[in-house]
């Protein structure tokens, strides 16, 4: 595999030394993914029940500055729509929450479709959907809820892998709601055995970008359709930074998410964005290798075009321009990406999500038990701040996001580690 790993070893901040943290204990039941749900057929992996792979996935010819647009909203949907939200309260418990009994009753429908599919899928998620289940059982070939359900089984996929690995601390659940329309689901475990904070979030929103918002894009070369000053918008994604104790343990990020506009003349505008990247406090080649090889095996899939183009657009967004420094060994990372079809990049996502697991979890269980001295853990501190400086000056979603209304600040900072230097 052709990886370049030479501007990793160019500075003194990267080390390949070996390092650890506690004996793990077993783990309880997470209430909210039984076994029965991890093996069994209702509860698929993110993407298993997708059809034949696609082929030569890229971009659409812009119209207008449409892709510029695209640019611009896709690269705010983490700020804009809460994709990283965290629950600061100490809630001991994983099972799915209810902001009623009526509202949860009412999301089910008729009796008759209380034990439909849909809804025995459901019960596998850390939290019941965002969107009513009758109006997801309405559309059930819309894009909008595939989409919602592939994210809903990336989290809880994700936040049964890591309970187990942790063997201690328990996901606590947030279902929040966001006024302006929508909500998600933030998913936080914090001071375990192995994770000081792993988050994992979903959102899913709707409303209208506002008259300032629009303008924004127009001076970016899109004559935008609005209709009195307003753009309607549906925007969903799954988002995910895990920050382990252990300094020879890296840190990952993931974010997968998809966003319409609709014009006033009707004209639906409509990408995809994400990606995955690992931040290692100590550079191990070995593990680089795995995480590489494992996200160019799930986009190989698709195409063999779009690991080398979308790695390197990983490595240069995460660049801190100050420091002179890339953030860690990216990885992949995408936006704007609007063809051939709807359902072909839809299933070059689904493949994407489905390498996340294996792409981190034997890194973590591979370094869980390394001994680590006060020194290295200092070192981690101190690149945890690296971390911090690029989210909160460089990072565009961030950015976005805190500058706009109705958006959930603890949602938008939830990448953010618990301690740092």
């Amino acid at each position: 595999m052709a990886m370049n790993l030479r501007w990793l070893s160019a500075g003194p901040c990267w080390r390949a030394v070996r390092g650890a943290c506690g004996e793990l204990r077993a783990y309880g039941e997470l209430r909210a993914w039984s076994p029965r749900c991890a093996a069994g057929r209702l509860c698929r992996p993110p993407g298993t029940a997708c059809g034949e792979q696609s082929r030569g996935l890229g971009y659409g010819p812009p119209v207008g500055g449409g892709s510029r647009l695209r640019t611009r909203l896709a690269a705010g949907l983490a700020g804009l729509v809460g994709l990283a939200a965290v629950a600061f309260g100490h809630v001991e418990r994983a099972e799915m929450v209810r902001k009623s009994s009526g509202a949860q009753s009412a999301s089910l429908g008729r009796p008759e479709e209380e034990d439909d599919e849909l809804a025995r899928r459901c019960r596998c998620f850390m939290a019941p959907p965002v969107t009513d289940l009758r109006e997801l059982r309405r559309r059930p070939d819309d894009m909008k809820t595939k989409m919602e359900l592939l994210i809903l089984e990336t989290q809880a996929q994700v936040c049964q892998a890591l309970a187990q690995v942790d063997g201690g601390a328990r996901f606590s659940v947030d279902r929040w709601e966001r006024k302006e329309g929508g909500g998600g689901i933030s998913c936080v475990l914090q001071d375990g055995h192995v994770f000081e904070k792993a988050g994992v979030s979903i959102s899913v929103v709707h409303g209208n970008l506002s008259e300032e918002a629009a303008k924004q894009m127009r001076s970016r070369g899109k004559l935008l359709k609005t209709k009195d000053g307003k753009l309607p918008f549906s925007a969903m994604g799954v988002s995910s930074v895990i920050h382990p104790k252990n300094p020879h343990t890296p840190t990952i990020h993931f974010n997968y998410r998809y966003f319409e506009v609709e014009e006033a003349d009707g004209n639906t505008l409509w990408w995809f964005g994400g990606g995955c990247d690992l931040t290692p406090t100590y550079l191990n080649q070995e593990d680089a290798v795995h995480f590489h090889r494992t996200l160019k095996e799930a986009c190989d899939q698709h195409g063999p075009d779009l690991y080398p183009k979308f790695k390197k657009w990983c490595d240069d967004y995460f660049f801190i321009a100050h420091r002179g420094e890339r953030r860690g060994i990216g990885g992949i990372f995408f936006d704007d990406l609007d063809s051939p079809s709807k359902e072909e990049v839809f299933r070059f996502v689904q493949s994407c999500t489905q390498a996340i697991i294996p792409s981190y979890i034997p890194l973590v269980k591979k370094h869980c038990n390394d001994s680590f001295t006060p020194q290295e853990k200092l070192w981690q501190q101190l690149r945890r701040g690296r971390y911090v400086e690029f989210n909160l000056l460089y990072d565009r979603g961030t950015k976005f996001g805190l500058f706009t209304p109705g958006s959930r600040i603890e949602s938008i900072l939830m990448s953010l580690p618990l301690t740092a230097r």
